[in-house]
C-alpha cells in the first residue's frame, strides 16, 4: 500500500508538472489540450452509439411537435445527445470510470425525451441539481449549464431569488459529457441557503472570455426565463480558473451584479505568465495593446461601483491576481478587501469561506444599488462601454485608456462629468431614478481632460444645458465632442461607418457573435494562399469545436443570403478568384488585390506579392456595415495559448499581411510581416 501510494503522489506530480510551469512553455511541443481519451471498446461502443441513436430517433420526433412549449425546452434534451456525441466522435473519455458517466448522462437524456414526449418536464419543477440547456446565439449549438434550486424555493408565487453565479476552475477534461455529469452529482463549492446558484459551463476552459463570456451571459438569461431570478440581487463568484472569470466580470460588468467574490486565479497577462508561468514575453506592440481587452488591473476603477471581496490561500501562487488588483485598485484610492486563508495553497480555506458567505449575505438584503449618485467608468474599447446610467458611445482612439465619472447633484439639478479620451456619451436614468427638478433642464458640467489631437487645450471645461426630466422621473441625454466643444445629442452621420459598440475589433470580436463561416467555391489566383487559406478555414473549424465547443456554421460562397448578410459576421476565406463574395465586396476593402492581382494593396502607398502573402483583417460588412466581415482569419490565439488560460488573448489587431512561406504553427498562422489598427473610422492609420 505505501509503494502504491507513493506512486499515485508521483503520478499526481508529474500530472502538475505537465499542466504547468516550463514544460508549457515550448511553442514546438504543445501537449493536446483536451487530451486524447481512452480506447472504447467494441461492445462499449456499440452500446453509447446505440443508445446516442435511439435518443436521436427520439428527439427528431420531438423536433416535428408544433407544441412552443416542446420546442422552448428541447435543448433541455438535445444538450445528453450533443455531449455523447462529441465524447464518442473524438475520444473524450478519459478513463474507465468516465463510459459509467456516459451511460448516465445518456440515460437522463432518455428520460427527458420521454417524458416530453408525454407532455411532461419534470427537471423544470425540480429543487437541487438540475441541468439545463439553451441554444447559442453565436453558433446554433446547444450548451449546457447548472442550476442548484434551493429546497426552499416556491415554483409557484411571486418570490425573487438572490443568485450567485459560480464560474468553475480550469478542467481540461471538463467535456460536456464530464460537466454535465458532474452537475447532475455535485453541489460545488458554494450552496447559500434561499439562493440560486447558476454553473455555466463557458464553452470549456478558456476563463470564461469571447464565447465562453457570452455562454455565461447566454446561461444567466435562459435562467432568468425558468427561474424567478432578483436581477437586483446577481452575484459573480469563482475560484481558480472561475477566479479569473470572476474578475473580468467585475470589471467589465460591474453594473449587472451586487457584488463579487474572485477568488485565485489571474487577473491580467504579463505579470500572471512570470510569476505564475516563469515565462519570458516578447510581445509584439499590438499584442500589448491588446492585453488591455482583459487585464482587469487597468479597469479598477470600475470597482467603485461594485462590491468585492478577493480571497487568496496565504501559500497559494495565484495570491498574484488579487494582489496586483490590490495594487490596482490602490492606485485608483480604493482598498480592496482580500480575506487570506492561512497557511493555505490553491483551496478555501472554511473559516474564509464563512466570512465570505456571511459579507455577501448582508450585501443582498440591499442589493445592487440602482441610486448611484456617482458613477466611475473605465475602458479601452467599446465593446465594455457601460456601467449604470452611463453608457460610452465613441472613444478618441481605442486601446489608450478612456475614464468618465459622472455625478448627479439633485439639489443643484446638475450632472457633473469628468471625462477623458472619450468623444461621446449616453446618459440614461431609468423611471424613478432621476432626482431632478421636473420644472428645470438639467444642466451638464463637463470637465475634458483631453488627449485627442486637436484640441487647443488640455482641459475644456463647458455647461451645457440638457433637457428636463420625463413625468416619470425618468432622463435621457446623449452628448458628443465636435472638436473641443461638446453639444447636446448625437454626433451628424458624415461619414458611413465608425468603431461602435459590437463593432470596434479586433478580429476576435467577431466570434461573440453569430457567424457563419464564408467558404470559397473556386480556384484561387495563387496554388500557395489557396492553400493556405483552405488550411485556416479547416483549422478554425477544428479549434473552434475543440476550444470553443461550437459546431461552426459554414456555407459556401454561392449560398450566402440576405438573410445571412443581416444576422451574421461573415467570415470569409480565399480570395477573389476562390470566393465569390470576397470579390463582390474587394473594391471597398482597405486592403484588396492589384489590378492584375499579383500585389495586395494596403492602402493606396504599399504593394506586397500576393503569390506568398494573404490579408486577415475584420472590417464592417460593405453589404451590411452593422456586421463584420472577417477576412482569412478565426480566433487569433492558437494552441500554445491553450496550455494556460492567461494566455488566451487576442494575438492580431484589425489586420495583418501573412507571409505564408512560414508555416503556420501553434502561435501564429505564418510570419507576421505587417499588422495593425484601423482608425476610429475605421480608415488605415
Amino acid at each position: 500500500m505505501r509503494n502504491l501510494s507513493a506512486c499515485l503522489v508521483l503520478l499526481l506530480l508529474i500530472s502538475s508538472a505537465l499542466a504547468d510551469g516550463p514544460g508549457d512553455n515550448v511553442a514546438d511541443h504543445v501537449r493536446a489540450v483536451p487530451p486524447v481519451g481512452i480506447e472504447l471498446s467494441d461492445v462499449v461502443r456499440d452500446e453509447l452509439d446505440g443508445g446516442l441513436a435511439e435518443l436521436n430517433k427520439k428527439i427528431e420526433q420531438l423536433r416535428k411537435s408544433n407544441d412552443l412549449k416542446v420546442q422552448s425546452l428541447l435543448p433541455d434534451v438535445e444538450i445528453f445527445s450533443r455531449a455523447i456525441r462529441d465524447a464518442i466522435a473524438h475520444r473524450e473519455l478519459f478513463h474507465k470510470n468516465d463510459i459509467g458517466k456516459a451511460r448516465q448522462v445518456l440515460a437522463e437524456g432518455h428520460a427527458r425525451a420521454d417524458a416530453l414526449t408525454n407532455g411532461n418536464a419534470p427537471w423544470t419543477t425540480q429543487t437541487g441539481l438540475v441541468v439545463r440547456g439553451f441554444k447559442s446565439r453565436i453558433d446554433d449549438t446547444v450548451q449546457p449549464y447548472g442550476v442548484v434550486v434551493p429546497e426552499s424555493y416556491a415554483f409557484a408565487g411571486a418570490s425573487e431569488y438572490r443568485t450567485d453565479v459560480w464560474l468553475h476552475g480550469r478542467g481540461e477534461r471538463s467535456t460536456e459529457s464530464l460537466f454535465i455529469h458532474e452537475r447532475m452529482n455535485r453541489v460545488g463549492q458554494i450552496s447559500p441557503a434561499n439562493t440560486l446558484v447558476v454553473h455555466p459551463y463557458g464553452r470549456y476552459s478558456n476563463a470564461f472570455k469571447f464565447a465562453g463570456e457570452i455562454d455565461v451571459l447566454e446561461a444567466l438569461d435562459h435562467a432568468k426565463s425558468q427561474y424567478r431570478v432578483d436581477e437586483n440581487r446577481i452575484s459573480i463568484r469563482g475560484f481558480s480558473m472561475g477566479g479569473a472569470g470572476c474578475w473580468q466580470f467585475a470589471v467589465h460588468y460591474p453594473s449587472q451584479f451586487f457584488a463579487a467574490t474572485p477568488g485565485a486565479g489571474f487577473s491580467e497577462t504579463p505579470e500572471f505568465l512570470k510569476s505564475f508561468q516563469g515565462e519570458t514575453l516578447t510581445p509584439t506592440w499590438y499584442e500589448k495593446k491588446l492585453w488591455q481587452l482583459y487585464d482587469c488591473t487597468g479597469y479598477a476603477a470600475n470597482l467603485f461601483n461594485l462590491p468585492t471581496i478577493a480571497y487568496s490561500g496565504e501559500l497559494d501562487i495565484q495570491k498574484q491576481a488579487a494582489d496586483i488588483m490590490e495594487q490596482a485598485m490602490g492606485d485608483q484610492g480604493l482598498k480592496l478587501t482580500h480575506l487570506i486563508g492561512p497557511q493555505t495553497k490553491h483551496a478555501i480555506h472554511p473559516d474564509s469561506l464563512k466570512t465570505i458567505e456571511n459579507k455577501l449575505a448582508n450585501l443582498a438584503v440591499q442589493g445592487r444599488d440602482r441610486a448611484l449618485t456617482t458613477v466611475d467608468f473605465t475602458t479601452y474599447t467599446l465593446r465594455y462601454n457601460r456601467s449604470f446610467w452611463l453608457t460610452v458611445d465613441e472613444l478618441t482612439e481605442h486601446w489608450e485608456r478612456a475614464t468618465v465619472r459622472a455625478t448627479l447633484s439633485a439639489s443643484e439639478n446638475t450632472i457633473r462629468l469628468t471625462v477623458d479620451g472619450v468623444r461621446g456619451l449616453q446618459l440614461d436614468l431609468a423611471a424613478g431614478d432621476a432626482p431632478f427638478n421636473l420644472r428645470q433642464p438639467v444642466q451638464i458640467e463637463i470637465v475634458d481632460f483631453s488627449t485627442d489631437k486637436d484640441s487647443e487645450s488640455a482641459t475644456n471645461r463647458q455647461i451645457l444645458v440638457g433637457p428636463r426630466p420625463e413625468s416619470d422621473r425618468s432622463w435621457q441625454c446623449q452628448i458628443h465632442r465636435d472638436g473641443d466643444q461638446w453639444k447636446i445629442g448625437s454626433r451628424p452621420a458624415t461619414i458611413r461607418v465608425v468603431k461602435r459598440h459590437g463593432l470596434q475589433g479586433p478580429i476576435d470580436d467577431a466570434f461573440m457573435e453569430r457567424f457563419i463561416i464564408v467558404a470559397p467555391s473556386g480556384k484561387g489566383l495563387h496554388p500557395e494562399t489557396d492553400a493556405w487559406a483552405k488550411s485556416e478555414q479547416d483549422h478554425l473549424v477544428r479549434e473552434w469545436r475543440r476550444q470553443f465547443r461550437g459546431d461552426a456554421i459554414v456555407k459556401q460562397d454561392t449560398e450566402i443570403s440576405d438573410d445571412d448578410i443581416a444576422s451574421s459576421h461573415l467570415i470569409v476565406f480565399g480570395d477573389p478568384a476562390s470566393n465569390a463574395f470576397l470579390k463582390s465586396i474587394q473594391s471597398e476593402l482597405p486592403i484588396t488585390w492589384s489590378e492584375d492581382e499579383s500585389n495586395l494593396m494596403v492602402g493606396d502607398k504599399k504593394r506586397v506579392d500576393a503569390a506568398h502573402h494573404a490579408p486577415v483583417m475584420i472590417y464592417p460588412n460593405p453589404k451590411n456595415p452593422t456586421r463584420y466581415v472577417v477576412i482569412n482569419s478565426g480566433f487569433t490565439y492558437r494552441e500554445y495559448a491553450y496550455l494556460n488560460n492567461a494566455r488566451q488573448v487576442p494575438k492580431l489587431p484589425d489586420w495583418a499581411i501573412i507571409d505564408i512561406r512560414t508555416p503556420a504553427d501553434s502561435l501564429w498562422p505564418g510570419k507576421v510581416v505587417d499588422a495593425g489598427f484601423f482608425d476610429e473610422a475605421w480608415k488605415l492609420k
